[in-house]
């Protein structure tokens, strides 16, 4: 007889919350679904779906813990999520896992894996907003400009919420930024629910992108602040792993449930982790490094070379991140390809980038000068830009799209490491809030900016693609003039050998 210790284990609590969901699915698609098309009873699907939904947030919940406390491949992680989708899936991802249980060993949950758990929060968060919001704005009678205007709401409070988190993170420690950020977000997050009209759209709109923008620096600059030098960036790109799964899953993950249920319900599942997140940042970052008050105030934020060369990375990479969303769907369209091809191009090179934040490719983050690996990221995504303009084969552009993806592979840990190494711990995060601050600016730049210039497609990705080759180019002559200097002083002065870069 199994008792109550085994099942709490993280692998049997997964795989019982498998087999409800997948047990529910079938359900839904196999019984409510045809009871409701060829027996005029709609009902059964509002039942089944209701149930099947929250079996769902449960599953994907032990899901979590199970990554958290097991600590295996993410591979698994990305599988369980993956078969919640697909019919008798579960079944299948369950065999395994018996298999395999002998090499699942339950562990204490390290904390920064309760850190990349809450990065990949904080994206699914926002990534899920990106497919529903606009059109669940005009089911509450927006016009296009309200609608336009509910969408960029969240990215002006976001700024906001950023460089306050950023402040706060330096005066009183990660833990406190974390905990309020995580707890006010679940809770902006459910408040979608009694959302019936514009203004008050509008109002949970501002809460929302307030609350939910203290969490990410917070939690890049606890990544930072327990990383050693030498290891910096391999860290930043598995943390970026995280950020690519999350665009990956996010929009579909909406996509589907909102269609099944509704965007509220959509929003209430992401608020249900990031409160199981709140609870166990309270029991896994109470202690330590993260959870200690600053007794000194923080020094003032002076900018030097590398951290102004990782603020133009984090602002042009949205900068193009927001003139993909923008131009990609209207141009695949243009070609006359269905409407479900941008989507799959967006999906080609988050996978790409996934791939090589977890491969060792990784390591050449730790090796290589961040400032020109930064230029190498910048030239990347400028030249894919170029080919867009310019590319109508399918195939092509899924070549491209696969080359952008390793642009952004290179560009997001090294710009990371870049801000890591020209900052101390003791005003980092207040870097990290004008970091991220300058993401949500150049998205709005890069999507409403171009908005506003005359000209067709193919100009616009032509335009956007220079002034990328352009900024990459000033990052590659501020880089070599700093070496150059550091030569001609090191020739001077023996002293000038242990200048730093940054």
């Amino acid at each position: 007889m199994k008792t109550w210790k085994n099942w709490l284990h993280p692998l049997n609590m997964t795989r019982l919350a498998g087999y409800a969901d997948g047990t529910t699915l079938l359900l839904l698609l196999g019984v409510a679904m045809p009871l409701k098309y060829w027996a005029d009873l709609p009902i059964a699907v509002t039942i089944v779906g209701s149930l099947h939904g929250w079996v769902f947030i449960v599953y994907l919940l032990t899901v979590l813990y199970a990554q958290l406390r097991l600590q295996w491949h993410v591979k698994w992680t990305l599988f369980s999520v993956a078969a919640g989708f697909v019919p008798f899936a579960n079944y299948a991802l369950n065999h395994a896992l018996n298999k395999r249980r002998d090499r699942f060993e339950v562990k204490p949950i390290p904390k920064i894996w309760l850190v990349y758990a809450i990065v990949f929060f904080t994206f699914i968060d926002l990534f899920t907003q990106l497919p529903v919001m606009s059109t669940f704005a005009a089911s509450l009678g927006a016009t296009a400009m309200l609608s336009g205007f509910a969408v960029g709401m969240y990215s002006l409070s976001n700024m906001a919420g950023n460089v306050l988190s950023g402040k706060l993170t330096d005066k009183y420690g990660a833990y406190i930024v974390l905990c309020a950020g995580l707890l006010t977000t679940a809770v902006a997050l459910v408040l979608y629910r009694v959302v019936d009209g514009v203004p008050s759209l509008l109002a949970v709109r501002f809460l929302h992108g307030l609350v939910s923008g203290l969490i990410t620096p917070a939690a890049f600059t606890y990544v930072a602040n327990e990383t050693r030098r030498e290891k910096q960036g391999s860290r930043t790109a598995i943390t970026g792993s995280f950020v690519g799964m999350a665009a990956i899953i996010g929009p579909a993950y909406s996509g589907i449930m909102a269609n099944r249920f509704s965007v509220p319900f959509v929003f209430t599942t992401v608020a249900a982790v990031g409160l199981g997140l709140f609870l166990l940042t309270v029991q896994v970052l109470r202690t330590g490094h993260a959870g200690e008050k600053e007794t000194k105030r923080p020094p003032k934020l002076r900018l030097n070379r590398g951290m102004v060369q990782a603020f133009a990375g984090a602002f042009f990479l949205m900068v193009s991140q927001g003139a993909l969303a923008y131009l990609l769907p209207l141009y695949v369209e243009a070609l006359g390809y269905n409407s479900r091809l941008s989507g799959t191009l967006l999906s080609m090179f988050g996978i790409v980038a996934v791939l090589l934040f977890l491969l060792p490719t990784n390591r050449m983050f730790d090796r290589k000068a961040p400032d020109l690996i930064v230029f190498a990221g910048l030239a990347v995504l400028g030249v894919c830009q170029l080919l867009l303009g310019r590319t109508e084969g399918m195939a092509v552009l899924y070549a491209v799209m696969a080359l952008y993806g390793i642009g952004f592979a290179l560009l997001f840990p090294s710009m990371n490491t870049l801000l890591i190494r020209s900052t101390e711990k003791e005003n980092r995060g207040l870097a990290y809030g004008v970091f991220y601050a300058l993401f949500s600016i150049g998205t709005v730049a890069g999507s409403s900016g171009l908005g506003l210039i005359p000209g067709s497609l193919a100009t616009l990705f032509t335009i956007t693609g220079t002034v990328l080759v352009a900024c990459a180019l000033a990052v590659l002559a501020v880089s070599l003039h700093a070496r150059w200097v550091n030569r001609q002083l090191s020739a001077v002065s023996p002293a000038g050998n242990e200048r730093s870069e940054h």
